[in-house]
């Protein structure tokens, strides 16, 4: 496990996807679940914070993809955790409805294919979120609606502290980008999610996929907008 800020943690070694853990008073938070095997490492690394699996509190989803969503139904239930997801990619989540895919006329390039129909083993959503919440993690976490990449997708903001979880709306593997489109419900969508993140001028981003970023993260994302065209 890798400090990034005091409280805030990254898992490593995982197979896809990162994991973060939160240490509060009362517990630790997970954002996102990986796929299988990820529960091995996890809870590996959180014996090593000196907690137990017990102490995992909650989980909180970013969207409901494979690689974020894949080892949940297991975390859940070494945990007994409290499962946080967005209200709109609930039934993804818990097998009740496929991933939503790109239209196919709005791919462009070599990657102009469409996915197969993918049905997510089931998790149940204890907490369904709206958008809007405050969350008692991290001293306050608010949930922000960034849509595009999954049409549920959120985005979790502690304000005070300035950071930020944006999830798979921007990807820092190995640099800066938009997610892949194939994989991106609306992609105009998420250019406006994305755009929105930007806004909130964060100092650390923490992301679905790449390193987090630490040193100039505002002017960083700004510039990346710039350049990007949104």
């Amino acid at each position: 496990m890798q400090l990034i800020v005091p409280g805030l943690y990254f898992v490593t070694g995982l197979p896809a996807g990162r994991v973060y853990v939160i240490e509060d008073p009362d517990g630790l938070t997970l954002i996102d679940a990986s796929i299988p095997p990820a529960v091995g490492p996890i809870l590996t690394q959180v014996q090593g914070l000196g907690r137990a699996a017990r102490d995992v509190k909650r989980i909180l989803i970013t969207h409901g993809h494979p690689d974020h969503v894949g080892d949940l139904a297991r975390l859940k239930r070494a945990t007994g955790a409290q499962i946080a997801a967005s209200a709109i990619d609930q039934p993804v989540i818990e097998g009740r409805a496929p991933i939503a895919r790109p239209p196919l006329e709005k791919l462009r390039g070599p990657l102009k294919f469409r996915l197969p129909r993918t049905v997510l083993p089931a998790a149940a959503v204890d907490l369904p979120l709206q958008g809007g919440e405050t969350l008692p993690v991290f001293g306050g976490l608010q949930v922000i609606p960034a849509p595009g990449h999954s049409p549920g997708h959120v985005a979790y903001w502690q304000p005070e502290r300035r950071v930020l979880f944006c999830g798979d709306v921007l990807f820092n593997a190995p640099r800066l980008s938009l997610p892949p489109g194939f994989l991106t419900a609306d992609m105009d969508e998420n250019r406006r999610s994305a755009r929105k993140l930007v806004d909130l001028q964060p100092a650390v981003v923490c992301f679905g996929h790449g390193r987090p970023l630490t040193a100039d993260a505002a002017g960083v994302l700004r510039a990346f907008a710039a350049r990007s065209g949104f």
